[in-house]
């Protein structure tokens, strides 16, 4: 199997050199490049599993790269590397379509996992019998291919996006447990795992607005339900 690809855009050279260092100790094959300007270029000529990056930095900062990564690969994910304070910073990175963040300082063992977690997801296993197809109103999830066909045509899916409408898809009209939904997908029920998962509910709900037959609802202190009414 071949070696992960990740790239990695840190303008803190200390920081950067550890994070190139400590990847490739674990088997991955981390391409470390010291602005947003640089990451733009090297990603622009190379092939990535995922995009880790900070997000103030010269010259390209980390929310100008990721908006310019989604538009040419949408479904590239993307880890942000943000300051401890600046929570807005996470909103914002999960707006635009990241799968995940973590807050400086942070061990390399913690980035490990979420980094492990990330690929498990979006590198899918053979081993794991899926349904390709998943039909609700007029729209069908393209599971495999990870994109939903509607009454205007095909959208792209995230990695998150895709997996949290197959959970809702494949219990159609039934409860899906918030907390079971965010250990599935995030791999833990916390709070900000929880924000992230309410702006992709929001994201998904758009998607769903041209078939009024089909809605999210929400059940409150419970989770949630994809359903499909009558008429």
């Amino acid at each position: 199997m071949s070696k992960a690809r990740l790239l990695v855009v840190e303008d803190d050279p200390n920081l950067g050199d550890i994070l190139e260092e400590y990847l490739q100790m674990k088997g991955y094959e981390p391409t470390l490049c010291r602005d947003g300007e640089e990451g733009w270029n090297k990603f622009k000529k190379d092939k990535y599993d995922l995009c880790l990056m900070d997000v103030m930095m010269p010259k390209k900062d980390g929310f100008t790269l990721a908006k310019e990564i989604k538009k040419v690969q949408e479904d590239l994910p993307i880890l942000f590397l943000t300051a401890k304070n600046q929570k807005d910073d996470v909103i914002e990175g999960l707006k635009i379509g990241a799968d995940d963040y973590i807050t400086k300082p942070f061990s390399m063992e913690e980035l490990l996992l979420r980094v492990n977690a990330i690929l498990r997801r979006t590198q899918k296993s053979d081993e794991v019998a899926t349904l390709k197809n998943y039909s609700f109103g007029d729209f069908v999830l393209h599971y495999d291919e990870q994109y939903l066909e509607g009454p205007k045509g095909r959208h792209k899916l995230t990695s998150k996006e895709n997996e949290l409408l197959r959970i809702l898809a494949a219990e159609l009209n039934k409860l899906v447990n918030r907390s079971h939904a965010l250990k599935q997908i995030w791999g833990d029920d916390s709070y900000f795992n929880a924000r992230s998962m309410d702006v992709y509910l929001s994201k998904i709900r758009k998607l769903l607005k041209d078939d009024p037959k089909v809605q999210i609802i929400t059940v409150h202190g419970e989770g949630f339900k994809l359903i499909v009414s009558e008429g």
